[in-house]
């Protein structure tokens, strides 16, 4: 019996792929193992491997395609002995059966919008001619408390309110009999169990509306047409927007700045290089950069603030027992944050020579799925482009990540003498869900320390 070969899933949050390219043809002869095609995801392309002996019957997806749905047919294997022109047919019949169920869904959806839009102005209609009778219980609340009814809360819960600029009525309370708390206010400063000011009331006059985001057609109808050159989007540019832009909405970040002193780093990196021994072709071992220093410190420092080498979820924090270090790199088409797992016990070489390879395959689109998800913090570094100093957004589901600046000779004081000095600039950007002030400053603290004394890094 023929197999349908359907789209497959590569990583977890995969909905869409593109199929980059089919290795067999139809007609060819597989095997269980075989590299059946090519399928390219958000952040890399991977091989697809067939589990079924049979005989390629029929491609119903050609390469080059784009944006294909995760179980959606693509292919039909004919098993051994089967007619493969009847397998083929097959398949070109249940693509067809598909069509008019897709159009069919289309016109469903066309025939709802009507009742919706019916549904909505009678609705506003039957609201607009409210009655004693009908006003619901619920409403009555928010009305009364801005009437100015009572509203149970403890004092803390009131002044904290009050220094944040939050009506204490607007806040849904978890106390004894509904009264506000302190630990509701600081739910409510992001956002979590704030009720809708009143409709008509001071403060939902007052209140700046968000202002929507911008369509396509309203962006276009800027521009001159011939003005530009419109480039379609890939995966890649789509899934980082998606993630930063809740990260940004969700995650109420703060910053931490501080400035390393880089000569002893400067001088070891010197001395280990130049020792580094050579292959037969006499290239050295290995050659260590100031950012594979970077990502040792890390996760050195993630160690010694357990506390801070954490993940949030609404359940518990997640404390993790190594440090998985991610690091940004830059691709033509987006980015992407290859993870050096157990950073803290690999050696600096292990490090820079992990790193060149992930790199070389991030660019090449060759990472699998386990080598960029996941990791307890991240290194970004721009210092190669100039940039003196700049704050990174955050890869969730972790909690931090560390934006690092270019090393740069300034001028500092010691010991009252105006000096040159190779310093560097970074900034550690932490979720303060997870991560608060104290704890921010103490992790970039004890980074600082091992930059700045890189022989405790093998201590």
């Amino acid at each position: 019996m023929a197999t349908n070969i359907l789209m497959p899933a590569l990583s977890p949050t995969m909905e869409k792929g593109n199929l980059a390219k089919w290795l067999k043809k139809e007609g060819d002869k597989v095997k269980a193992g075989d590299i059946l095609a090519e399928i390219e995801t958000d952040k890399a392309t991977m091989e697809y491997e067939a589990v079924d002996e049979g005989t390629l019957a029929k491609i119903v997806v050609p390469e080059g395609t784009q944006d294909v749905a995760v179980n959606a047919l693509i292919a039909v294997l004919a098993a051994d002995g089967e007619d493969v022109k009847a397998a083929a047919a097959g398949a070109a019949s249940a693509a067809k059966a598909e069509a008019p169920k897709a159009e069919a869904k289309k016109e469903e959806v066309k025939k709802e919008e009507p009742k919706k839009a019916q549904a909505a102005p009678a609705a506003g209609s039957s609201a607009a001619k409210p009655t004693a009778s009908a006003a619901p219980p619920a409403a009555a609340a928010p009305a009364a408390a801005a009437s100015g009814a009572r509203v149970f809360a403890s004092p803390l819960a009131r002044r904290l309110a009050k220094d944040a600029g939050i009506d204490i009525s607007r806040i849904s309370g978890s106390g004894p009999h509904g009264r506000v708390i302190a630990r509701d206010v600081e739910d409510a400063k992001s956002g979590k169990g704030l009720k809708a000011a009143p409709a008509g009331s001071p403060m939902a006059a007052s209140a700046p509306a968000a202002a929507p985001a911008m369509s396509d057609q309203q962006i276009l109808g800027l521009y001159e047409q011939g003005s530009y050159e419109s480039i379609p989007h890939d995966g890649m540019r789509r899934t980082i927007a998606q993630r930063l832009t809740a990260a940004t909405n969700s995650m109420p970040t703060f910053y931490l700045t501080v400035d390393c002193d880089l000569g002893r780093l400067m001088a070891a990196r010197e001395d280990i290089n130049a020792a580094a021994g050579k292959d037969k072709d006499g290239k050295p071992a290995y050659k260590l950069s100031v950012n594979d220093f970077v990502i040792k410190a890390m996760a050195i420092a993630l160690q010694k603030i357990p506390e801070a080498n954490v993940s949030w979820t609404e359940a518990a924090m997640l404390r993790h027992k190594h440090s998985d270090i991610g690091v940004a790199v830059a691709l033509p088409f987006g980015l992407i944050t290859p993870i050096i797992r157990q950073a803290e016990i690999k050696t600096l070489s292990a490090i820079s020579n992990e790193m060149k390879d992930l790199a070389a395959r991030a660019k090449a689109k060759k990472l699998k799925p386990n080598e960029y998800q996941g990791g307890s913090s991240s290194v970004s570094n721009l210092g190669m482009y100039g940039i003196k100093d700049f704050t990174a957004v955050i890869n969730p589901p972790q909690s931090s990540i560390l934006a690092v600046g270019t090393g740069e000779e300034r001028a500092v004081v010691r010991g009252g003498q105006i000096v040159a000095a190779t310093m560097m600039s970074v900034t550690l950007s932490c979720d303060h869900r997870a991560i608060d002030g104290a704890l921010g400053a103490e992790l970039i603290t004890a980074f600082k320390k091992l930059i700045e004394n890189p022989v405790m890094m093998v201590v």
